[in-house]
């Protein structure tokens, strides 16, 4: 990306304040991981930033790039659960765990079980005022828990805490579909890749609505020029003046 493009802000506003991001901002101070991101990368967290009505600058989304993977970007629980609680139609939830007692699967309201439980997965009920039955969702422990500080620490409110974010999103796709929070922040290639073509997708539908100073287009030419042979200048190989 050229330097004019890292340079330029796109400003949106969230709840009655104004937010400027430029590509320099994001790329110094709103990533995490211990890879670099790309520019490509940095645009597409523009301007989900943009559309989804996200403030960075108060921990409400951010990025996070590890060796070897594309970028995820990472919403902040609070600005997800706000997001889903200001939704007209919301209606309450209840969520607890799933646990394996005496060879049967169990379903436990809150995060608490017994000693002898074993913990094998999270559920969450989602209510609606405009539905008849509830939205329900039923994970997995395995699948969500990669073996991380917080997953060891509190397993039993995190697959909890999953569940809700995953039975919200699917209450309210049209405004939560592609906001990803901590809590199920993946670490395969593959559903990153997945996750990013969401966002990607969404994007794409989104922004002919209205031009912004960053588009994907002009950072594909811009990567694409950088990536071309330089071509000789009627000066190279010349006589010195």
């Amino acid at each position: 990306m050229s330097n004019d493009l890292m340079a330029k802000s796109v400003e949106f506003e969230v709840n009655g304040e104004s937010v400027k991001l430029s590509g320099a901002t994001v790329k110094n101070y709103l990533v995490r991981g211990n890879d670099t991101v790309s520019e490509q990368e940095i645009v597409m967290f523009i301007n989900l930033c943009k559309y989804q009505k996200l403030n960075p600058f108060l921990n409400e989304a951010y990025l996070v790039k590890f060796k070897g993977a594309p970028a995820q970007i990472i919403t902040s629980k609070e600005a997800f659960m706000k997001r889903a609680e200001a939704n007209e139609n919301f209606d309450g939830l209840e969520a607890g765990i799933i646990v394996e007692r005496d060879g049967q699967m169990i379903d436990v309201e809150g995060a608490i079980k017994l000693s002898n439980d074993k913990l094998i997965g999270g559920w969450a009920k989602v209510y609606r005022t405009d539905r008849k039955a509830p939205i329900s969702v039923r994970i997995s422990y395995d699948e969500f828990s990669k073996g991380q500080a917080t997953w060891k620490q509190m397993p039993l409110n995190m697959i909890r805490k999953t569940a809700i974010v995953n039975a919200m999103r699917e209450a309210f796709p049209g405004s939560l579909g592609n906001m990803y929070t901590d809590e199920e922040q993946v670490t395969t290639s593959s559903t990153i890749v997945e996750t990013e073509e969401t966002v990607r997708k969404e994007i794409n539908e989104k922004a002919n609505t209205e031009v912004l100073d960053m588009e994907y287009e002009e950072v594909n030419k811009a990567e694409s020029n950088e990536n071309e042979p330089k071509k000789p200048s009627a000066f190279d190989g010349g006589p010195d003046f």
